[in-house]
C-alpha cells in the first residue's frame, strides 16, 4: 500500500481544532481510496516560542525535509508574540527554504453558501508569488527610538522569480478556461512592476492559447467585486496576492472557506497546505471554528500527492455538507458537527 509521510503543524488558536478535523477526513478518504497517510505532529507555535525562544527548533527545516507534504493549521497569537516574530519564525522560513514559490488560493461559492455579492457563478484561481517581492525581508532601521529614525523595506523582484510564477500561472490557465490576469501597479511603481509587465508580455508569446489581461491592483480589487465571473486565473506579487486573496475569501463567503497551497512545482522539497483564516484566538475556546477551509486545503494536498480520486471525494463531501446547510453560517454549527457531516458524506 502506498503511504505518504505528512508533517502536521497545528500551530496556534483554532489551528489544532481544524487540523484534527482535517486529519480525520483525510485519513478516511485515504483508506477508501487504498492508500495511507502517516502523520507526525509538531508542537511549533507561539506556545513553543514562549517556552524556547524560537517558533521552531534550529533543525526544524531539515526535520520537515523528509516529509511528502506539510499540513499547517494556523500561526500567530499577537497578544503574546508579535506577528512579525511568529510569521518570520515559522511560516515564511518554510516557504522560502522549500522554494514554495506558488501560493494557490481557489475562490468560488460552495453549494448552500451565500456570498455578499449579487454574482455567484465565479471560479477564480489566485496565484501569488510566495518567496520574494514585498515580503523578502530586505531592509532595516537606523537611529532607533530617535526623532531621526528611518525604516527601509526593500521589495526584491528577480527575473527568475517573476518568470517562474507567471509561467506557473500560464500553465494553470491553460488547464482551466484559458484566461490569465496579471496584476501590478506599474503606473506608480516604475521599476518592479514595469519589470513584471514586461516579463508577462514576453511569456505571453509562448502561450498563444491563453488570453492575457493586465490590471492595476486597484482596478483588480474593483473587478473582483463588480465582475468576478469575468476572471479565471489571477497572478500577483506577494503583497498584492495576499490582499486580493482576502478579498477573494470575502466574496466566497468568508475566511472559513478560504483554502491555500504553498507549492514547490519542481517537487524537490515538500509543499505545504493551510487554511487562510489564521489562528482566531478570540474563538479558539468556543469549538465553533469552521474546518472547511482546512479540509479543502487537505483536498488540495491529496491532489498534489497524485491522489485525485480521494481529493475529489473530499471536495464532494464538503459540497454535500454545505448543500445541506451544514457549515454555511458562522457559528451556527460546531466544528465537530461540520466534521461529522463531511465524514458522513464520504461514505
Amino acid at each position: 500500500m502506498t503511504s505518504y509521510k505528512i508533517a502536521l503543524i497545528p500551530g496556534d488558536g483554532i489551528g489544532s481544532a481544524v487540523i484534527d478535523a482535517t486529519w480525520e477526513v483525510l485519513t478516511k478518504a485515504a483508506s477508501g481510496a487504498g492508500f495511507a497517510l502517516d502523520g507526525t505532529s509538531f508542537p511549533w507555535s507561539c506556545d513553543f516560542y514562549e517556552e524556547t525562544g524560537a517558533m521552531m527548533p534550529a533543525d526544524g527545516i531539515e526535520t520537515l525535509r523528509g516529509f511528502d507534504a506539510i499540513l499547517l493549521g494556523a500561526v500567530g497569537w499577537p497578544k503574546r508574540v508579535p506577528d512579525s516574530v511568529s510569521l518570520h519564525g515559522l511560516l515564511l522560513p518554510i516557504r522560502k527554504a522549500f522554494v514554495q514559490y506558488a501560493n494557490i488560493r481557489p475562490h468560488r461559492l460552495l453549494p448552500g453558501v451565500e456570498g455578499p455579492l449579487r454574482a455567484g457563478a465565479f471560479d477564480i484561481l489566485c496565484i501569488r508569488e510566495n518567496t520574494e517581492g514585498e515580503y523578502a525581508g530586505a531592509g532595516g532601521r537606523v537611529h532607533n527610538g530617535t526623532a531621526d529614525e528611518v525604516a527601509v523595506e526593500t521589495s526584491i523582484f528577480t527575473r527568475k522569480g517573476v518568470e517562474r510564477i507567471l509561467r506557473f500561472g500560464f500553465e494553470q490557465a491553460r488547464k482551466r478556461r484559458g484566461k490569465l490576469a496579471s496584476v501590478t501597479k506599474s503606473n506608480a511603481q516604475k521599476y518592479s512592476m514595469v519589470f513584471w509587465d514586461e516579463i508577462t508580455a514576453k511569456l505571453a508569446a509562448d502561450y498563444p492559447d491563453v488570453e492575457v489581461a493586465n490590471y492595476h491592483i486597484d482596478a483588480m480589487a474593483a473587478r473582483m467585486v463588480m465582475a468576478p465571473e469575468s476572471l479565471d486565473v489571477v497572478v500577483a506579487s506577494n503583497l498584492f496576492g495576499d490582499i486580493l486573496t482576502d478579498l477573494g475569501a470575502a466574496i466566497q463567503g468568508g475566511l472559513g472557506y478560504a483554502a491555500s497551497a504553498n507549492i514547490n512545482p519542481e517537487r524537490d522539497a515538500p509543499s505545504m497546505f493551510e487554511p487562510v483564516h489564521g489562528s482566531a484566538p478570540d474563538i479558539a475556546h468556543l469549538g465553533i471554528a469552521n474546518p472547511i477551509a482546512a479540509i479543502w486545503s487537505g483536498a488540495m494536498m491529496l491532489e498534489h500527492l497524485g491522489q485525485a480520486q480521494a481529493a475529489a471525494a473530499v471536495m464532494g463531501a464538503i459540497e454535500t455538507a454545505t448543500g445541506r446547510g451544514i457549515g454555511t453560517k458562522p457559528g451556527e454549527h460546531k466544528t465537530t458537527e461540520i466534521t461529522a457531516a463531511i465524514l458522513a458524506a464520504l461514505n
